[in-house]
């Protein structure tokens, strides 16, 4: 004899392992859909040229010497910071900006994988020795920025800290006028 409870029990759970399945497979379709999708789409990509450089030299010619650090206006009017990141310091380690201008910071490593951060904005890169790293930020308001490094690059990498200051656009350009590198070391 058998009994119908135990029937009407099979059946039950087999509608729940019927749904629970269903789920799971709805599950394994769309999480690699959503993954494939923010890979494509939502992805940061590539810088679309590589530049690279040579780390051993950066000090002795070129864009990176110690007189061409720092903020300055180019010819065409772009402002453009260049900056190295060297154990255990930033050069220069306080950077002048004007608010609410475009800027191009360009930046390379001189030893070993450094990274910049700057607190409060979406500037966070790698510097990694041999390539220059571009990065295109705009500061709307006027203040001081922490620029850590992001990167482990060794005993002492906590005591690696930099500093954006970000100056009245006005200011800046009567600042600029003088030509030169501009940095706030020393302020």
């Amino acid at each position: 004899m058998t009994n119908p409870d135990a029937h009407q029990d099979a059946e039950i759970a087999e509608r729940t392992e019927r749904r629970w399945v269903t789920v799971m497979v709805i599950i394994m379709i769309v999480l690699p859909l959503m993954a494939a999708y923010a890979g494509i789409h939502q992805a940061t990509m590539p810088q679309p040229r590589v530049e690279t450089i040579d780390p051993t030299r950066l000090h002795l010619s070129g864009e990176f010497v110690e007189s061409n650090l720092g903020t300055a206006v180019e010819p065409d009017g772009a402002v453009v910071v260049r900056a190295i990141g060297q154990q255990y310091s930033f050069t220069p380690s306080c950077i002048l900006v004007p608010a609410q201008t475009p800027l191009v910071l360009r930046a390379t490593s001189a030893d070993v994988v450094h990274g910049i951060l700057i607190e409060g904005t979406n500037i966070n890169t790698m510097l990694v020795p041999g390539y220059v790293s571009d990065q295109f930020l705009r500061f709307d308001q006027t203040g001081d920025h922490l620029m850590p490094c992001q990167e482990f690059c060794s005993f002492g990498h906590e005591g690696m800290w930099g500093k954006v200051r970000v100056i009245d656009r006005a200011e800046f350009a009567t600042r600029a006028k003088n030509g030169g590198r501009l940095s706030c070391v020393g302020e």
